[in-house]
């Protein structure tokens, strides 16, 4: 996953092209959180779950949810996507149920008045 995020994964359409004007690709790196020897969490153990995380650069996020959707995992249902995207403030949970990808915490009401604070 992080190779293809890397090098492949596409950035969103309003992202700048690279020096040859060609299609920008590649948009970070995922990084485990959760590695025994990172010793990155409070308390004396480490969480009993793999945790990847990254900061990705111009993600078309679309994209990033279908290339996921589509990886083989071994128990799907135990797969939580958490998103946020550029000057939101709260993550977005997908995770797979019965066979289906869906997005479980809601977008903010659409007559909020201020969406970055929501």
């Amino acid at each position: 996953m992080s190779g293809w995020l890397e090098r492949e994964a596409p950035r969103r359409a309003e992202a700048s092209p690279n020096a040859y004007g060609d299609e920008a690709r590649g948009v970070g790196a995922l990084r485990s959180l959760t590695d025994p020897e990172s010793h990155q969490w409070g308390g004396g153990k480490n969480p009993e779950c793999e945790v990847w995380a990254g900061a990705l650069n111009h993600a078309d996020l679309d994209t990033l949810l279908t290339h996921i959707r589509t990886m083989p995992w071994r128990y799907p249902q135990r797969v939580q996507v958490f998103l946020m995207d550029q000057e939101e403030s709260y993550f977005r949970l997908y995770m797979c149920r019965d066979g289906v990808w869906q997005q479980y915490a809601p977008l903010p009401p659409p007559d909020a008045d201020d969406q970055h604070a929501w």
